[in-house]
């Protein structure tokens, strides 16, 4: 192989993995009733816990000291609790739980417990959530008393429906039917008469439905259709008179609408070539709020005051981790209220990414998402790694993300792959894969390298494969079924057995369960084809080093599925190296967990591709 590539030019700081990590994963929850405080969900001690950040400035006050990761809901509308959701080690069976100063109470107890928050009462005395401990595939819907947290079931989910959204004043819920990952409907039904759910998105053909919620007046739900195009657009239903109309096209996925609590402003988003861009409009006026022009930088997470005189907003770029601003609507610059990226760690250190296409076998431009480090040059070629996504039907997008940065930090191009079958380019695009997996997307994964190798700055003769979920599939296909393609590949909880996998769908995934089905295909009747794409049938092909990460707690791929592909490739005598965390599910939640597997990564990297 070629000679490693040199450490980073001088004036640039190489980082290692505890130093890039430490920094501080921000999920912002909403304003407290008085809009004084900010609850938000930090990893400041290695796991994420709740806190509160006074708005005018000061330190956050830490409300929660759990080992378990938490998410924050929000503040109660006319007190200082605190409604938020917690699972058991990544079982993802989240419960709902009300911290009322230091005492935290779940409300939803049961260990095969799944539940999730909808939202509260235009007036705060009540609100809505669901649980399936009825019918572990069904989530029903109860309305909990603010005051007391009893509750009474308000709709039996008997045909497993999705549940999307209640109106504010409690009358109607939003359900979404789904039929195949190309078609759903959206039904409404009425809390107050009981009658059966009506259906508002009568359709021939294949198209998708997806309910952003209802309007804080109670009179229209807005909701995205794929109707129209290649892209969705949003639409409004007017619950009187039931009528529909497109409210908000482009020539992108419109992937957001959302209204502050008054109904006074209202916030969409696009998802423009893998990056977030939003338009907050006052409704009163019709004019655009001014947000700041920042470059390279998303914002996301948009959110407002009970009375609409503030609006906070999470800002993120490829170099800054997600941060909490806010501002005064009458007027004033933005405030940073958080500063996520580690102060050991000097963004200019860090690179900027760059959105490319590259041909595939056929000709089809693939888009991708380009890392370069600082020191690759032709007379400094690096080696390069080919990330995928997860999914099936993910996307790689613009942003932070301590994990490329880190590897890039140490002197390989990364690749983010947004192969066919990915979101954001076109239901076309999107479905171009169905029942191709393995085979069609592989293809184009695998013609990363071609393109890689024929940039002047990459040395095309070390390169790996490396993903998560279902990207840690495409390692493990890649290993399989294109065995010269790649150096070496790395699986973060990946399925290797679809079979197994299909037949052992959470039962939380029920309404989900068609969708997968029609885009992977059914293990009932193509148990010949799953297993024909799936790499643990196929190991003896394996002959490139792998290394394999695995959650004890994963609901969605089972620890066995790791378990059976190491030992299959070991028997091929190709080095493996297998971790596995008994804390973790699917992904990371812990700080420390992170950090160790990154630094398996690296040293797998430099052992294989640098030797």
């Amino acid at each position: 192989m070629a000679t490693p590539a040199p450490a980073q030019p001088a004036g640039v700081k190489q980082y290692d993995a505890a130093t890039l990590f430490k920094n501080v994963g921000v999920v912002p929850a909403g304003f407290s009733r008085d809009g004084s405080k900010a609850l938000v969900a930090m990893d400041a001690s290695g796991v994420y816990n709740l806190y509160a950040i006074p708005v005018a400035g000061g330190e956050p006050q830490r409300l929660t000291t759990s080992n378990e990761s938490q998410v924050g809901v929000g503040y109660f509308p006319t007190d200082d609790r605190v409604i938020y959701s917690q699972d058991g080690g990544g079982n993802e069976l989240s419960h709902l739980y009300v911290l009322d100063g230091p005492n935290a109470r779940d409300i939803t107890p049961g260990d095969k417990t799944k539940a999730t928050f909808l939202r509260f009462s235009s007036d705060g005395a009540w609100f809505w959530a669901l649980t399936n401990e009825r019918d572990p595939k069904a989530f029903d819907v109860y309305r909990y008393s603010a005051k007391d947290y009893k509750r009474e079931l308000v709709f039996t989910n008997k045909d497993a429906w999705d549940a999307a959204d209640v109106s504010r004043d409690g009358r109607w819920l939003a359900l979404k039917k789904v039929k195949n990952n190309a078609d759903s409907d959206l039904y409404l039904a009425d809390l107050k008469q009981h009658g059966a759910p009506k259906l508002i998105t009568a359709h021939k053909g294949d198209i998708q439905h997806e309910a952003f919620g209802f309007a804080p007046s109670g009179k229209t739900l807005w909701y995205s259709s794929d109707g129209n195009g290649e892209f969705t657009q949003a639409w409004s239903y007017d619950l009187a008179t039931g009528k529909a109309r497109a409210e908000i096209t482009a020539e992108w996925d419109v992937a957001l609408v959302a209204f502050s609590e008054t109904g006074r402003y209202r916030v969409s988003s696009t998802n423009e070539d893998a990056r977030t861009v939003l338009r907050v409009v006052d409704t009163t006026t019709g004019k655009d709020v001014a947000l700041p022009a920042l470059p390279s930088a998303d914002i996301t997470g948009v959110m407002f005051s009970r009375d609409d005189s503030r609006m906070g907003f999470v800002l993120t770029s490829d170099r800054t981790p997600r941060d909490l601003w806010v501002v005064d609507l009458a007027g004033g610059a933005p405030r940073q209220l958080t500063h996520a990226l580690n102060p050991a760690v000097d963004p200019d250190d860090l690179v900027d990414s760059q959105v490319v296409r590259y041909p595939s076998f056929d000709g089809l431009q693939i888009p991708a998402i380009l890392f370069r480090p600082k020191d690759a040059s032709p007379g400094h070629k690096v080696p390069a790694v080919v990330l995928v996504h997860g999914g099936p039907g993910g996307q790689s997008r613009r942003g932070y993300s301590g994990m490329t940065q880190h590897l890039v930090n140490h002197g390989y191009a990364v690749l983010a792959v947004n192969n066919r079958g990915s979101s954001g380019y076109g239901k076309k695009f999107f479905h171009m894969d169905d029942r191709k997996h393995g085979e069609i997307d592989l293809k184009d994964v695998v013609a990363a390298r071609p393109y890689l190798a024929g940039l002047d700055w990459v040395d095309g003769s070390r390169v790996a494969i490396m993903g998560g979920s279902y990207g840690g599939y495409m390692v493990g296909a890649a290993l399989a079924f294109a065995p010269d393609a790649f150096d070496a590949g790395i699986d973060i909880f990946g399925v290797m057995n679809w079979v197994r996998t299909l037949k052992s769908i959470p039962p939380w995934w029920t309404s989900f369960r068609d969708s997968l089905y029609a885009e992977m295909g059914d293990p009932a009747t193509d148990e010949p084809r799953l297993q024909r794409i799936s790499p643990l049938f196929h190991a003896q092909q394996i002959k490139k080093p792998l290394l394999v990460v695995q959650g004890k707690n994963d609901p969605r791929v089972l620890q066995v599925e790791s378990d059976e592909i190491v030992a299959a490739v070991k028997k091929n005598g190709v080095p493996v190296e297998y971790i596995v965390f008994d804390d973790e599910g699917h992904g990371f939640r812990k700080q420390k967990n992170t950090i160790a597997a990154q630094e398996a990564y690296l040293k797998f990297l430099d052992t294989h591709l640098r030797r």
